[in-house]
């Protein structure tokens, strides 16, 4: 074979080494899943006990109904219902597993700012986002600037006047 067709094939197999000798240096030997053959995992071995361990922070909509019945059942009745509660509300457990009305009873955080609501209802730049296409998309400033959405609009009845 001639030069042209030689080194291209020298170059690309030189690369190749060099994936594979930096793969050998920067992945940990025990991460993966090696008991069921040569397969990626998404964890280090010695990580499984961490995450055995690992106290849940979000709880779901349905361990909000167990308290909170007429909220849960009132947002289930409007556009919002594929949103879980703890989106808006902040996680219902923490990290060192201290659980809403838990012993401690900590109380959620209720972020009543426009920022909150601008997550969803504000035009993000991205033509494929599919922001315009929800209901209740704003301009941020023309719409009420400076007053709480809440103030006029209940999230979980979210129709206008329902606060």
């Amino acid at each position: 074979m001639k030069n042209h067709v030689w080194r291209p094939l020298i170059v690309v197999i030189g690369i190749v080494i060099l994936i594979l000798a930096a793969r050998v240096v920067y992945v940990p030997k025990d991460f993966g899943s090696y008991e069921r053959g040569y397969m990626y995992s998404w964890h280090e071995k010695n990580n499984e006990d961490f995450w055995k361990n690992f106290k849940i922070k979000y709880k779901g909509k349905a361990y909000c109904k167990d308290c909170h019945e007429d909220k849960v059942t009132m947002i289930d009745k409007t556009p919002h219902r594929i949103i879980m509660c703890e989106n808006c509300h902040g996680p219902a457990g923490d990290a060192e597993g201290v659980v809403h009305y838990d012993d401690k009873r900590p109380k959620l955080v209720i972020d009543r700012s426009r920022e909150l609501c601008y997550r969803c209802h504000v035009k993000l730049p991205y033509p494929t986002s599919g922001r315009s296409e929800i209901k209740g998309f704003l301009d941020p400033e023309q719409h009420n600037p400076g007053i709480e959405c809440v103030s006029c609009h209940n999230p979980h009845s979210p129709k206008l006047g329902g606060a």
